[in-house]
């Protein structure tokens, strides 16, 4: 499946819930999201339309956090 390439920061935001990820700061034009399922976990999104890389990188770093695959989490949010 591809990368939905419309996709702003708040969206991804409201996607990551479902992993427990709350947003705990936002400092200018970027939001700080928290998970403490499986331990602690920070992730910083920009509040604006993502590229394709930048969507790439922070699902890549959920999925390690999560110990699934990359794929698994496109699938799970995008379905």
């Amino acid at each position: 499946m591809k990368l939905p390439r419309d996709l702003k920061g708040v969206e991804l935001a409201k996607l990551l819930k479902k992993y427990g990820y709350e947003i705990t700061r936002q400092t200018g034009s970027h939001m700080r999201l928290t998970t403490t399922v499986k331990g602690e976990h920070h992730i910083t999104i920009p509040n604006k339309p993502l590229k394709v890389g930048i969507l790439n990188a922070i699902l890549k770093d959920v999925a390690n956090h999560l110990g699934k695959s990359k794929k698994e989490i496109i699938e799970e949010l995008f379905k």
